[in-house]
């Protein structure tokens, strides 16, 4: 079974790029208390963390050690949490962790700016709960070399 994270709420920039690299990754900029623990426990969700006093009871918890993403993400590579695949970048939303289905191109028509339809239909993808369209440009590409840049290979097709 692969991977599933909960990010506290100092790790809103590392959730939206595991969300990138196609991991199922739950964030909210604010929790109640008790709801980390129950969303860990519940949705067998792997918490990672910047403060070392959430460790003590929370078991298989990762304690994030930079304050930037990139390291971040080279920290969760190489302690084997995560295994950057090109075949998953790109696969779930990064504002709200759903996973994305293909979309009609008819049903971006309206929705996506007049040269990005022309050019990018048929490729386009949905979030099903957000709403919003994706597709393979310029920025996807940017994506992929910052993510090598951190030292991630492994994402790039």
């Amino acid at each position: 079974m692969e991977e599933r994270f909960i990010a506290d709420c100092m790790l809103g920039r590392l959730a939206k790029w595991l969300r990138i690299l196609g991991y199922d990754t739950h964030y909210q900029s604010h929790y109640p208390e008790g709801v980390i623990r129950a969303l860990a426990e519940e949705g067998g969700r792997r918490l990672l963390t910047r403060r070392r006093d959430a460790l003590k009871d929370r078991p298989g918890a990762v304690f994030i050690r930079s304050d930037h993403v990139g390291e971040q993400l080279r920290q969760l590579a190489e302690e084997g949490w995560i295994q950057p695949d090109p075949e998953r970048v790109f696969q779930r939303c990064p504002v709200c962790n759903s996973p994305l289905v293909e979309a009609d191109p008819d049903s971006a028509r309206d929705r996506v700016p007049d040269y990005v339809f022309h050019r990018h239909a048929p490729g386009f993808r949905r979030c099903p709960v957000c709403d919003r369209f994706y597709w393979h440009g310029s920025h996807g590409e940017r994506m992929r070399a910052q993510l090598e840049a951190w030292g991630l290979p492994g994402a790039r097709q």
